[in-house]
């Protein structure tokens, strides 16, 4: 039998689900009475936490805006200075190192003095403290009765963190006035990032919660609490609850001893088996099988590329996983582990889906097709050698190629035997199970399948009944917990409207890239290894009338009863499709009416089975101020959250180009309206957009001419990707994929951040631009002419963009050229022209120009390539809003 394989190239992605809608797209109400909440699928992040713990070279993603007390001295090696824009960030496709693990730099790094890095300043401790002033007092709403036997637990946790890194909200303070607070321009929400695992980890509970018997809240911190009879307030509803008298203390300090009342984020882990006939697998890298599902119709050259990223792979995985290999093309293949000498495979028909005969005959039959890595580790090499390029003189797009009726079987293979064992007792893994498919072509033979060429006369039909077939089949992988992601390479059109329903309705995602080589690999290995859990479940409540009235990320409207055991329960419950931790949730939350309360309250439980089959149930409870004062809320936005979740949300609605274009369009009308309803009149008819906000108008500039929204990336197929892809990503990820990070090497071995702009490409110098799904390294003339240097610069540019890409999936390509060449283009589309922008501009941006010549002032600006986007700055006067002040 031959074997082939090759892939299309194009950035990753996700997709986005409008709940409870079938398209991924669609907005649906979902929140009880009034303004109903709209889910729709696709986001993550955390709340205005720390830089994702750094290394100490390691360059830290400036997130957030911090308060003059919390800021500290810049430390690990990087250079704060204060008198520059804060950094942007932004995430195209790109791959590390194909090597494990990442060697660190060698070299220290710092920012530049031309932009301030909030998050560089936090401090372990006080990155997870509120920056507010105000003490917790639980007067609003409790009965006056109470508050004199209350025990504010609270009140003395100060030293505690009173936000988890696994929220992240648009602002630290809530609008009291509801007609303000709704304004939709700006908007108030936040990322939920339900799988993101942190350090330290919340505290274990293994025991029940005690939950609000009105409306199912759970007890936290801030709840008030009875001494005397241990009886606890819920923050939610305000409803009075007994605990059983497990809160009965003589004083607050014995309370502190539980860590549901000293903590906002617990996780309660019941390790009781709840499938009876199951006995879970202890060793969590066994439990999850891998099934490769491998394109046999590639050429030469594409499968040496393949040959090597598989041999790689295996040999990264860990003893104990079990592994399956599984061809496909005009039929399926399913190779035999039990065959030592040779590569042996049973074959399957392709034209349609495998009977259950067939399939029961060979998961009972004698061989052996899912093994553990440490006893079949030669004889997976040997497979992967023994594959042969396709024969046949056939157009790549016209190749037959069977992938449903392969899925079908690699699902089969994971079931295994149904529990027809003795005694009724079958070991089954835990957690999430992986398919991985390898395409290197759009699916043209089998169910699931469309025609080789558009012209064909049904093709359009026949396409929707393919999105449909293979949806429906990524829901049967959902519910029995195994999740595709569907990796893609080559030159050849892989169809990703079909592709993409596969891999969406499962929780896994699409990824296309250049080729089978570097990028392809590492992608391999981080798709192996990224499952958290399975039977994910989102539940939200929110105090003081405040609902979710729209939902995006990976997940679906849940169909959850629990009105038999909480009369009042309100929460908004989300079914995550896979419990990923580079996945996550946007929330768009809006108030009924204008707050009363001091303070409002959210909580966040999210319910999953991890690797060992114990159900895990992480409580997070949120405690926000409130506040008369519009300047002091705008004091408290977080540019860079705010900016994701508007990307999110305008995202949503661009299904194709023409949309995407008309999107354009809304950015500006979102920026105008930011600026009328928050910004000061002068005497002049401009607008002054707030000095709050000053970071936002850029962080949206970059996503209206970017990837996204722009015409930057070429081909629809991957502009799709990349949106699907950008709907369910982490924060870090999503700042990265709206404005790309700008860092320039120096002499040292050290690193500047700066600006974003064109006014980087000094011919000097050495620059690494981070767009999330794609890193380019760029040479200026002068410093590429020196052999010495600019080897020592592009090793150094390197190692830092590894580590930058370190742990993201999908891993981005790294792109390194030299100033003038052809390639150069990828990296100047990307950067703000700010070289038409009047001198004085210029250096409010890019102080670093003050100290240049008129000499290298005109050699600089002549080195430009002209394009016909404006500047920021023109943007902005051409909206009629004056551009805020550099920060």
């Amino acid at each position: 039998m031959n074997n082939n394989n090759q892939l299309q190239q194009s950035p990753s992605s996700s997709s986005s689900n409008a709940y409870p809608s079938s398209n991924p797209s669609d907005i649906t109400s979902l929140s009880p009475p009034p303004p109903p909440p709209t889910f729709s699928s696709p986001s993550p992040p955390t709340r205005f936490p720390p830089p994702p713990l750094l290394r100490p070279n390691q360059v830290p993603t400036p997130s957030v805006k911090v308060p003059p007390n919390l800021l500290s001295p810049a430390n690990n090696g990087i250079r704060t200075p204060m008198s520059s824009p804060a950094p942007h960030l932004s995430t195209p496709p790109g791959p590390p190192v194909f090597s494990s693990p990442l060697q660190p730099a060698a070299v220290p790094f710092r920012t530049s003095p031309a932009t301030p890095q909030p998050l560089a300043a936090f401090s372990p401790a006080s990155s997870l403290s509120l920056p507010t002033s105000s003490s917790p007092q639980f007067s609003d709403g409790a009965p006056g009765q109470l508050l004199h036997q209350m025990s504010d637990t609270a009140e003395d946790y100060n030293h505690v963190s009173e936000h988890s890194p696994n929220v992240l909200f648009t602002a630290h303070k809530v609008l009291k006035e509801k007609k303000v607070a709704n304004i939709p321009s700006l908007g108030f929400g936040a990322l939920v990032s339900a799988g993101q695992e942190v350090s330290p980890g919340p505290q274990i509970i293994q025991r029940d919660p005690h939950r609000c018997q009105n409306c199912g809240s759970y007890s936290n911190l801030y709840c008030n609490i009875l001494l005397g009879s241990g009886q606890w307030q819920c923050v939610i509803c305000r409803n009075l609850n007994t605990s059983g008298g497990e809160y009965i203390a003589s004083s607050k300090e014995e309370l502190r001893n539980l860590p549901e009342l000293s903590s906002p984020s617990v996780e309660y882990v019941q390790t009781v088996n709840k499938r009876p006939g199951f006995i879970p697998v202890s060793d969590s890298r066994a439990t999850g099988p891998i099934v490769l599902v491998i394109d046999e119709c590639l050429d030469e050259v594409q499968l040496q590329h393949l040959q090597s990223s598989l041999h790689a792979f295996v040999d990264s995985l860990p003893p104990t996983t079990r592994l399956g290999i599984v061809l496909y093309g005009r039929a399926v293949s399913v190779y035999d582990f039990s065959e030592e000498s040779t590569a042996s495979a049973d074959v399957l028909p392709g034209k349609e889906s495998p009977s259950q005969e067939s399939l029961k005959a060979m998961v009972y039959g004698s061989g052996i097709y899912l093994a553990s890595i440490h006893a079949s580790l030669p004889v997976a090499h040997s497979i992967f050698s023994s594959f042969r390029p396709y024969k046949l003189n056939l157009p790549e797009t016209s190749r037959d190629r069977c992938l449903g009726a392969a899925v079908e079987v690699a699902l089969a293979l994971i079931q295994g035997p149904s529990a027809e064992i003795s005694r009724g007792v079958v070991k089954r893994p835990g957690g999430n199970s992986r398919i991985i498919v390898c395409a290197g072509g759009p699916v043209t033979y089998g169910p699931g399948s469309v025609p080789h060429s558009f012209s064909h006369p049904n093709y359009l039909h026949m396409e929707k009944t393919a999105i449909k077939w293979m949806e429906n089949l990524g829901h049967e992988s959902h519910r029995q917990s195994t999740v595709i992601d569907v990796l893609c390479a080559g030159t050849c059109p892989v169809r990703v409207p079909i592709l993409q329903s596969l891999a969406k309705a499962s929780g896994g995602v699409l990824v296309l890239h250049d080729d089978f080589g570097e990028a392809f690999g590492v992608n391999l290995q981080r798709a192996s290894a990224r499952a958290a859990g399975s039977h994910g479940l989102l539940e939200i409540r929110c105090s003081d009338n405040i609902f979710v009235s729209q939902v995006i990320g990976p997940g679906e409207e849940a169909d959850v009863d629990s009105s038999e055991a909480f009369r009042n329960d309100t929460a908004l419950s989300i079914q995550m499709l896979s419990v990923e931790e580079t996945q996550s949730f946007a929330l768009c939350i809006e108030s009924r009416s204008d707050i009363k309360s001091d303070f409002v309250y959210f909580q966040f439980v999210i319910q999953y089975s991890n690797a060992y089959q114990a159900e895990v149930s992480r409580v997070i409870t949120v405690k926000l101020p409130t506040v008369d004062s519009v300047p002091k809320y705008l004091e408290s936005v977080q540019d860079e959250v705010a900016a994701v979740l508007i990307a999110k949300k305008t995202l949503l609605r661009a299904k194709n180009f023409n949309d995407a274009l008309d999107m354009r369009l809304t950015i500006d009308e979102r920026v105008k309206d930011i600026a009328t309803k928050f910004g000061q009149l002068p005497k002049s008819k401009l607008y002054q957009f707030p000095k709050e906000l000053s970071l936002l108008p850029e962080l949206l500039f970059h996503l209206r001419r970017g990837p996204l929204l722009g015409s930057i990336v070429g081909h629809e197929d991957e502009r799709s990707v990349l949106r699907n892809l950008f709907l369910n990503a982490s924060f870090d990820l999503s700042l990265r994929m709206v404005a790309p990070r700008c860092l320039m090497h120096r002499e040292g071995g050290t690193f500047e951040e700066l600006p974003a702009h064109d006014l980087a490409m000094q011919s000097d110098a050495a620059v690494v631009l981070d767009h999330g799904t794609d890193v380019f390294i760029w040479l200026g003339a002068e410093l590429a002419a020196q052999e010495g240097k600019s080897a020592a610069a592009l090793a150094a540019c390197r190692t830092l963009a590894e580590e930058l890409t370190e742990l993201r999936f999908p891993a981005p390509r790294i792109l390194a050229f030299k100033e003038g060449s052809s390639q150069a283009r990828y990296f100047v589309t990307r950067l703000i022209p700010a070289h038409k922008d009047p001198p004085y501009e210029q250096e409010a941006r890019f102080p670093q120009l003050r100290t240049l010549t008129a000499e290298q002032r005109t050699k600089l600006k002549s080195s430009f390539i002209n394009f016909d986007d404006p500047s920021f700055c023109e943007w902005m006067r051409s909206l009629k809003v004056l551009p805020p002040e550099p920060i």
